[in-house]
């Protein structure tokens, strides 16, 4: 490597450091959205100049390492002192080897996580802000344009020797030195623009620029992984991991195909660019481009109707086939803009909502239990959509002071959807500029008009459903006075409530209602029920009465009829019946007492009586072995 190239690579980072640091000073002093961003990739283009210019010294340093060990090698004639195998040991090419194969990799990885984290909070950031205006303009622009002139010129210069000298390592930092130019041309163009009067340039501008880095992120994040798998060819100098194709084609736009040629020979490993194929479409390149247009073209001749709808076709923006509609399936026509076709979903259920509408926020707040809403909560957008909503309680507002009574007015929060069937596509398109945002206004006056002559209560409870039927006929009938070709199928009033803000009120005054409610009912209960527990327990006593006596009577004339009948059998024979009313007497009283038979005879038996407490018949009952044969 000769030593200009580490001028200018010394060059390029002294001027990107200098530019770097003017270019913030200004972006942040006349509050340029543009700047700002802009400056991310000046920062970048500094970093990958200083990472390019420490590759340079390195590969500097192993040349001459190179020339003077061969040197040595010829002074002392090739005899051995240094071996093939010191070559690979030589301090300045390890140093080299360690830079390419650790360094790079690691500054590839650190340059994405800039890059991906700068976007996002670029892309956060830019859509949140608004607008102020530029600091004193003036200045600004034309420092700004003088800096884009310098890195211009440093960086053709740096540019065309590495084209010229095919050097590698100067293209990634002149690219960037390029874009930087072109950036700040960028940003003194919004400064004119806001000059002008065009404040919103400098904010799209900034989420363009925004956007570029995110791509620059994406294309570093690709070219880690296509490096794991890129073939090796010993000997031949790789591609810098950390230049940007995209980088390279923004700042040499004119190299779009001289870069896709590189691309393709760095990615297969062999001159792709130098084959028979590539060079027949580098010369039909444009017959090409022609050609994909002309069949982009001619595609616009068929359209397809998707199921559920219905197309109307125009020929320089009248019907065609008076006004004849398409049906679902594939269609020809002439290509645009000569025939033009209007789609339309006339056999869907459409829907749009009368009201406040459920933000994103709010949708995934209640995507886990969108069937809970309660009227104390917010669950319908920002700001609510309330509507007065006539009420019979005149007394509900009192002047403490006048002694006057309010409005007999309440407020209704809405949410109301209504849903819809176009039936006649004709009238629907023609008849109406925007046929849609019409029927929504017409469905709002309608909504507004009846709840103001409704009762809140009666709307709210046993009313809402003959209620979303009125609405839906009064709707019904001004679309089909307007002549807007659908049928309203229905207008639901499931998600109508009192406002947030009184919401809680409201509710212990309902609450208290149904308290005093619930309170009657079980006063009513516990009359209903101890009345009858009364009539029931006195029937109960009157009967057990009644049963008392006719078994008291019952059993006195049993007792006489078996006296009787006892007296005749004693008559009969007074001895059996003594000794049976004695057997008889004695089976009762020994039913449950414990036996002991004595079968000795020849023996004077002594006879214990224990007068303690027996044990548990239970225990002492037991069957012997045998006992049961």
């Amino acid at each position: 490597m000769e030593r200009n190239h580490l001028k200018t690579g010394l060059v390029n980072v002294v001027v990107s450091m200098v530019v770097f640091a003017a270019t913030a000073i200004l972006a942040f002093y006349s509050k340029t959205l543009t700047g700002q961003a802009g400056l991310v990739m000046l920062g970048l283009g500094l970093l990958v100049a200083c990472v390019s210019y420490i590759q340079m010294r390195l590969e500097e340093s192993e040349r001459l390492e190179k020339l003077e060990f061969e040197e040595l090698t010829k002074s002392k004639g090739g005899s051995g002192l240094f071996t093939a195998t010191d070559v690979e040991i030589l301090p300045a090419q390890r140093s080299r080897e360690q830079f390419e194969r650790v360094f790079l990799p690691v500054f590839t990885v650190f340059l994405f996580l800039i890059q991906a984290g700068v976007a996002y909070f670029l892309a956060t950031w830019l859509m949140k802000i608004t607008p102020e205006g530029l600091s004193k303009p003036t200045v600004s622009m034309a420092l700004f344009g003088l800096c884009a002139l310098i890195l211009f010129m440093v960086g053709k210069y740096s540019a065309g020797l590495a084209q010229l000298e095919n050097s590698r390592l100067l293209r990634p930092g002149a690219s960037y030195l390029l874009l930087g130019s072109y950036i700040c041309f960028i940003v003194a163009v919004s400064h004119a623009a806001d000059l002008l009067g065009f404040s919103g340039f400098d904010l799209y501008t900034a989420r363009v620029f925004a956007g570029i880095i995110a791509l620059a992120a994406i294309e570093n994040l690709v070219n880690l992984v296509l490096e794991i798998y890129r073939p090796r060819v010993k000997g031949k100098a790789a591609r810098p991991l950390y230049e940007s194709r995209l980088v390279g084609l923004l700042g040499h736009p004119e190299g779009l195909v001289t870069t896709a040629a590189q691309a393709l020979d760095y990615q297969f490993g062999f001159k792709v660019s130098e084959t028979w194929f590539y060079r027949f479409l580098e010369k039909a390149f444009a017959w090409i481009v022609l050609l994909q247009f002309a069949l982009l073209w001619l595609s616009t001749t068929v359209v397809f109707i998707s199921p559920g709808e219905q197309g109307l076709l125009e020929r320089f923006g009248r019907p065609v086939d008076n006004g004849a509609l398409l049906e679902p399936g594939m269609h020809l026509k002439l290509p645009a803009p000569i025939d033009t076709v209007y789609r339309a979903r006339t056999r869907q259920i459409q829907t749009f909502t009368v009201g406040a509408e459920e933000g994103e926020e709010h949708e995934e707040e209640h995507a886990e239990d969108s069937h809970t809403v309660l009227w104390s909560v917010a669950h319908a957008g920002e700001e609510e959509f309330n509507v007065m909503v006539a009420s019979r309680s005149l007394s509900a507002s009192t002047n403490s002071v006048t002694a006057e009574k309010g409005a007999p007015v309440d407020l209704l929060s809405i949410n109301i959807p209504v849903q819809y069937q176009i039936n006649d596509l004709r009238a629907w398109f023609y008849n109406h500029v925007d046929s849609g945002k019409l029927l929504e206004k017409i469905a709002t006056r309608e909504v507004i008009r009846y709840l103001v002559g409704v009762d809140l209560f009666d709307v709210m409870s046993n009313g809402r459903a003959s209620a979303a039927l009125d609405l839906r006929e009064r709707i019904q009938t001004q679309a089909n006075a307007l002549q807007l070709g659908v049928d309203v199928v229905l207008v639901g009033l499931q998600d109508i409530h009192p406002p947030v803000k009184v919401a809680t009120k409201f509710e212990e005054v309902n609450g208290a209602s149904q308290e005093k409610e619930s309170a009657v009912h079980a006063a009513e209960g516990y009359a209903a029920e101890t009345v009858a527990l009364a009539s029931a327990n006195a029937s109960m006593a009157i009967d057990q009465a009644d049963a008392y006596l006719f078994r008291k009577v019952a059993e006195t004339q049993a007792r006489a009829a078996r006296f009787t009948n006892q007296l005749s059998a004693f008559r009969a024979s007074p001895t059996i019946f003594s000794h049976r009313a004695y057997l008889k007497a004695l089976s009762q009283s020994a039913t449950n007492s414990r036996k002991y038979i004595l079968t000795v005879t020849n023996v004077r038996d002594v006879v214990t009586v224990d007068l303690q407490d027996k044990l548990r018949p239970d225990l002492l009952d037991v069957p012997l072995p045998g006992a049961a044969k």
